[in-house]
Order: C-alpha cells, then structure tokens, then sequence
C-alpha cells in the first residue's frame, strides 16, 4: 500500500482527487490479480514439466517461483 501524505486540496479539484485515488487503487488491485493469476500457472506448468526426472529440474523451480509470485499476490 502506498504511504498518503496529507496535502491540502482546494473543494474544487476533489472530486478529480478522488477519481485519481480510484484508479490508483484499481491498478493496484488488478497488478495483484494478475500475480496470483500468474502464479498458479506457473505452479500448474511446473507440476507438469516436473512429471518427468529430465523435466523436474526446471519444474520445481517454477513451481516454487509460482508459489512465492501467487503468496505475493495475496499478501
């Protein structure tokens, strides 16, 4: 989250204040869905590449990075 300083806005620009302080937290919240969203396809596509023992030396790196981009995501 980010850090809000408190500026002192004139009541003529608030309602552009707010409507930037939504967008702001839309993206934010969009940028974490799509880290979670990313996350579990690369845990899905390391539990399958890990099938095979060739495979599972780049699976379970992914897999893990998965977890780590999905666990980033939600918190």
């Amino acid at each position: 989250m980010t850090t809000q300083t408190k500026h002192h806005i004139p009541w003529f620009l608030w309602p552009f204040a707010a409507l930037w302080r939504l967008l702001a937290m839309i993206v934010e919240l969009t940028g974490r869905f799509v880290a979670m969203v990313l996350g579990i396809v690369f845990i899905v596509v390391g539990m399958i590449v890990s099938l095979t023992i060739i495979g599972a030396i780049v699976g379970v790196p992914l897999a893990i990075v998965g977890l780590l981009l999905f666990l980033k995501g939600l918190f």
